[in-house]
């Protein structure tokens, strides 16, 4: 009987959650995603597995052609961020050799800390198929869609993201870190965790400056 109970309120609990979810106006979706910002402050707590597994799979919803699916995700967090770290160090001062300068002690702390910066990082990168009716740059956009489910379903779920990519995002060391080929890309390091900050109030968005009808 107690299990019957169990399973009769588990189902009631889900029945109510389905209603919450279909009384969610149109309105209040388009202005939910208008809400999103992007957050640079992050820390714990820190979304699960199963939180992560639930916004690549909203991810791997991007438009798609062909079903190729151009994109990996890799989830650094804990000690493998200090890994990361190194790779990214290295990457700079191998960037800076060829530029005939030496890093500073602060720079090259600073550059070893910016895994540091949340307590999950998911890098996206390109994982680009032959397809003579998919162009490479079709397969990049998708990524970036990809990027942006991923951003959105991790705030559906309570968490706060940055998408940051910067100068060392496709050098060769960091490429070879994350196991990406010469022709591939990292499109994002997608830093997410919770934030006590206040989300900024957007400016108002002004559409006439990019928006053309044409009949």
């Amino acid at each position: 009987m107690q299990a019957e109970s169990t399973a009769a309120t588990t189902t009631s609990s889900d029945e109510e959650t389905l209603q919450q979810n279909a009384n969610v106006s149109d309105e209040q979706i388009i202005n939910w995603i208008k809400s999103r910002r992007s957050i640079g402050n992050l820390n714990i707590p820190a979304p699960t597995q199963a939180q992560i597994k639930q916004a690549v799979t909203c991810a791997m919803t991007a438009p798609d052609h062909k079903k190729l699916q151009p994109w990996r995700f890799i989830v650094t967090q804990g000690n493998a961020r200090h890994q990361l770290g190194k790779a990214l160090l290295a990457a700079a001062e191998d960037k800076a050799l060829e530029a005939g300068e030496i890093l500073s002690d602060k720079e090259r702390q600073k550059t070893y800390n910016m895994p540091l910066r949340a307590p999950v990082i998911i890098t996206v990168v390109t994982k680009m198929q032959q397809h003579e009716k998919v162009p490479e740059f079709e397969q990049l956009l998708s990524a970036g869609a990809a990027v942006q489910n991923l951003i959105l379903a991790l705030k559906a779920q309570g968490f706060s993201t940055v998408w940051r990519t910067g100068l060392l995002a496709n050098e060769p060391i960091v490429k070879a870190y994350f196991g990406v080929g010469a022709d591939d890309y990292v499109t994002a390091f997608v830093y997410t965790g919770s934030s006590s900050c206040d989300f900024p109030q957007r400016d108002p968005l002004e559409v006439e400056s990019v928006l053309r009808f044409e009949e």
